[in-house]
């Protein structure tokens, strides 16, 4: 158990320390960036796969056309939250990307019942509801809809909804999507070589370096939420997901000066009192189902 939440939570705060990273990688176009982690995290995974000689599951991948229409749909998908995130960052919309990923638990939630046809209890049904009003309120408070944030939380819970029905585990599945990535990113990478158009070249050697390493930046914190997630109870893991977008949050508020006025701060209050009663009504549920076991 100690073990399952030390890995399931550095890479929570891999994921919340990631703007970091990007912000690092200044003078690099946000599309570029995006090319670099799609070709080098293929790289990292490729050898993580052949150091635990681990290429046999893609021999029936190949073999079953339905599977790999899902794992195109959900490379899309990931690469475009992938880019939306990227885009945020480099342009001084931390706080925006982190109320998605504090919305995104209960987008999922949602996406069960339309999708999946889940049942949710009073308490969800609550807790979905005054995420709503905040977001709402957000909305009328600055005059639009909070684009960044519903996007964010609409790509990745549609990828979550995917790969929830997917019959690949955390590696091999995103080695997979890398692979389908991998050709197009490939391309457009060698065209922005070819034709002088690469802010690669034009940027010191230190931020060169740090592009190289979007392959590990993107899998390791996978791989551990992957060993994580293994290890302790799903309640417990839904609580520690929320340790990224507040680390988020506080950067971009702290060390950015991001504005977070009283108006956004009461849509965030909204939110957090929606998960807040998330959590402590699926504590209770879990309770009652263990005391009803126990009973029986």
């Amino acid at each position: 158990m100690q073990t399952g939440i030390i890995y399931a939570l550095l890479a929570y705060i891999i994921w919340g320390l990631l703007p970091l990273y990007i912000k690092s990688l200044h003078g690099i176009a946000p599309m570029e960036i995006l090319l670099h982690r799609m070709v080098w995290s293929l790289v990292f995974l490729g050898l993580v796969l052949t150091w635990r000689r681990h290429w046999g599951w893609l021999r029936g991948v190949w073999a079953n056309p339905r599977l790999l229409a899902g794992f195109v749909a959900s490379a899309l998908l990931l690469s475009g939250n992938w880019f939306l995130y990227i885009w945020s960052v480099s342009n001084g919309r931390v706080v925006d990307a982190s109320l998605g990923y504090f919305i995104n638990p209960l987008f999922n939630v949602l996406l069960g019942v339309l999708f999946l046809h889940e049942r949710l209890r009073p308490g969800q049904w609550a807790s979905i509801a005054l995420a709503a009003a905040g977001v709402v309120w957000l909305t009328v408070a600055a005059g639009q809809l909070p684009w960044i944030a519903l996007a964010l939380a609409a790509t990745f819970g549609g990828y979550g909804l995917l790969r929830k029905t997917a019959t690949l585990g955390a590696l091999e599945g995103l080695s997979l999507e890398t692979m389908l990535l991998f050709p197009l990113a490939a391309s457009a990478l060698a065209y922005l070589f070819a034709t002088g158009q690469a802010d690669f070249t034009e940027v010191d050697g230190g931020v060169q370096l740090l592009a190289l390493l979007a392959g590990p930046v993107t899998a390791v914190p996978l791989l551990l939420f992957a060993a994580g997630a293994r290890r302790i109870p799903l309640s417990l893991l839904g609580l520690l997901q929320y340790t990224g977008p507040t680390l988020q949050l506080l950067l971009g508020v702290w060390l950015w000066n991001e504005p977070f006025p009283a108006s956004k701060q009461i849509g965030f209050a909204m939110i957090w009192i929606s998960l807040a009663v998330y959590a402590i009504e699926g504590i209770w549920a879990g309770r009652q189902r263990a005391k009803l076991a126990a009973q029986g």
